[in-house]
C-alpha cells in the first residue's frame, strides 16, 4: 500500500497542504479537532444580524501569489472582489479629513511627486523614501524604529499598515516581517496592491470549495479528531493517538502537524515555538442601507483601523488590541459605531443590531523576540514536519503565510520519495 500522509488541522494551512499532496497523487488523511474546518479563517450565520459574516476581516492583496494559486487549485479563482485599481482610502476621525492613497511603487517612485493626488496629506516626498530605511533593518529592529520619525506619514500610513500586516503595535513589531510583505507588494508596483476580499464570505471562497476538493479525490476530512499525543520511536513517528486508542503508522508514513503553536509545543519534545500573543476585535453592525458595491476605508485616530462594508454589514477591525479586548461588548459596539457613522456619514444614527468578536490569541505576536523563535517547515523526526501561520514563513501570520507554509510542507513531504 502507498504511504500516508497524516495531516492533523484542517485550517488553511492544512487544506493547502492537502491540497498540494492530493495534486501531485499522494494518499493521505485530514484530522480536525473542532466540527468545522477553516480555523480563523472562516464565516458563519449570525442569528443576531441575521447575516453570513466572516469571523475577522482577513484581506489579500493581489501580489499574494500563493493564496491565489490555492483558489486557483480549489476552483475558487474568481470568489474574490475588489477594485480594477489599487487605492486605500482613509478617514481621519481627528481632524476629519479624507484622503486616498494611490500607489505606484516605492522601488520606482515617481507617483510620490503628484502631490496630495496621490500622497498622505502632510507628507513629504523624503518623508516616502525613509521607507527605503527598511531594506537595512536588522532581525531585532522594530518598525518604529525604521519609520516613526516620518512625520505624517508614518501616523497616517505607516503606522496603521504595520498593525494591520503585524497584529502587533509599530513600536514593538518587528520591521523585517514588514518588509517582506511591502516587498511582496508596493514593492511590486501598483498591480501587486489591488486589494482583494471574498465576495460572499471566507469559508464560502476559502474551504468549503477545498473540502469538496479533497472529498471528490477521496480524501474527506475527519472533524473531531483531536490528537492527544504521537508516539515517537527510532527517529521518526511511529503512531497517533486520538484518545481512542494509537493509530500504528506504516513505514514511509508521514506526519504533519497544522495545529496552534501552543498545542504543537505540547505534542512534540523539545520544540520551540513562539509564545506570546496578539487580540483582535472585530465589529459587525447590520445597516439600515444596502450598498451595491464592497469598499473599504482607514481609519484613523480612533479605535477602528479598517472598515469593510459588503452590502448592508460593516465590519471594523481592531488589530494590537489588548486593552480593548477586554472591555465590555456594549462598550466596544458603542464606540466603534460612533466611528462608523461618521465615517459613512450616518449623523446620529442610533446602535443598530450587531456582533463582537473577541480573539484574544489570534496571531503570535510579531516581535523580533518572537519571530527568532518560529521554527522550520522540518523537525528532528525523519517523517515529522510543522506547517501553520507561526512557522517560519518568512511572512507574517497572514492568509498568505499559511498557505504558503502548507505548500511548503507538501513538498517536505514528496521530497521523501
Amino acid at each position: 500500500m502507498a504511504p500516508t500522509t497524516h495531516i492533523i488541522g484542517a485550517g488553511l494551512a492544512g487544506l493547502s497542504c492537502a491540497v498540494g499532496l492530493a495534486l501531485a497523487g499522494w494518499r493521505m488523511a485530514v484530522y480536525e479537532a473542532a466540527t468545522q474546518a477553516g480555523g480563523r479563517c472562516r464565516s458563519f450565520h449570525d442569528p443576531v444580524l441575521d447575516r453570513l459574516i466572516d469571523n475577522g476581516n482577513h484581506i489579500l492583496l493581489s501580489g499574494n501569489s500563493s493564496a491565489f494559486a490555492y483558489l486557483e487549485d480549489i476552483g475558487a479563482g474568481g470568489s474574490l472582489t475588489g477594485p480594477d485599481r489599487a487605492a486605500f482610502p482613509f478617514f481621519d476621525l481627528q481632524s476629519n479629513h479624507r484622503w486616498t492613497v494611490r500607489p505606484g511603487s516605492i522601488l520606482a517612485p515617481w507617483w510620490l511627486f503628484s502631490g496630495g493626488v496621490r500622497r498622505v496629506p502632510g507628507a513629504r516626498v523624503f518623508d516616502y523614501l525613509q521607507g527605503l530605511r527598511l531594506a537595512w533593518a536588522g532581525k531585532d529592529t522594530t518598525v518604529a524604529e525604521c519609520l516613526a520619525g516620518s512625520g505624517a506619514l508614518y501616523r497616517r500610513f505607516w503606522e496603521p499598515l504595520a498593525v494591520a500586516v503585524l497584529n502587533t503595535s509599530a513600536e514593538e513589531g518587528s520591521a523585517a516581517l514588514f518588509r517582506s510583505v511591502l516587498r511582496e507588494t508596493l514593492g511590486r508596483g501598483e498591480a501587486a496592491c489591488r486589494l482583494r476580499i471574498a465576495r460572499t464570505g471566507l469559508s464560502e471562497s476559502f474551504i468549503a470549495p477545498a473540502l469538496v476538493f479533497l472529498e471528490q479525490r477521496g480524501c474527506p476530512v475527519r472533524m473531531n479528531q483531536r490528537l492527544r499525543s504521537l508516539v515517537f520511536d527510532n527517529g521518526r513517528v511511529s503512531g497517533l493517538d486520538f484518545g481512542a486508542g494509537k493509530m500504528n503508522l506504516a513505514t514511509g508514513d508521514a506526519v504533519v502537524l497544522t495545529v496552534p503553536p501552543a498545542t504543537a509545543e505540547g505534542l512534540v519534545p523539545g520544540l520551540v515555538v513562539p509564545r506570546a500573543s496578539r487580540a483582535i476585535v472585530n465589529g459587525h453592525f447590520r445597516l439600515q442601507q444596502r450598498y451595491d458595491k464592497m469598499f473599504h476605508l482607514g481609519l484613523i485616530g480612533g479605535i477602528g483601523q479598517w472598515l469593510f462594508v459588503r452590502g448592508d454589514i460593516a465590519s471594523v477591525s481592531v488589530s494590537a488590541a489588548g486593552d480593548l479586548v477586554e472591555s465590555p461588548v456594549n462598550t466596544i459596539a458603542a464606540g466603534l459605531w460612533d466611528e462608523i457613522a461618521r465615517a459613512l456619514g450616518l449623523g446620529g444614527a442610533s446602535l443598530p443590531a450587531y456582533r463582537i468578536v473577541k480573539e484574544k490569541r489570534a496571531t503570535f505576536a510579531q516581535i523580533p523576540a518572537e519571530v527568532s523563535r518560529r521554527p522550520g517547515v522540518g523537525t528532528p523526526w525523519s517523517n515529522l514536519f510543522l506547517a501553520g501561520d507561526w512557522t517560519d514563513t518568512g511572512l507574517p501570520a497572514t492568509i498568505e503565510g499559511a498557505v504558503r507554509s502548507g505548500r511548503a510542507a507538501a513538498a517536505a513531504v514528496r521530497s521523501l520519495m
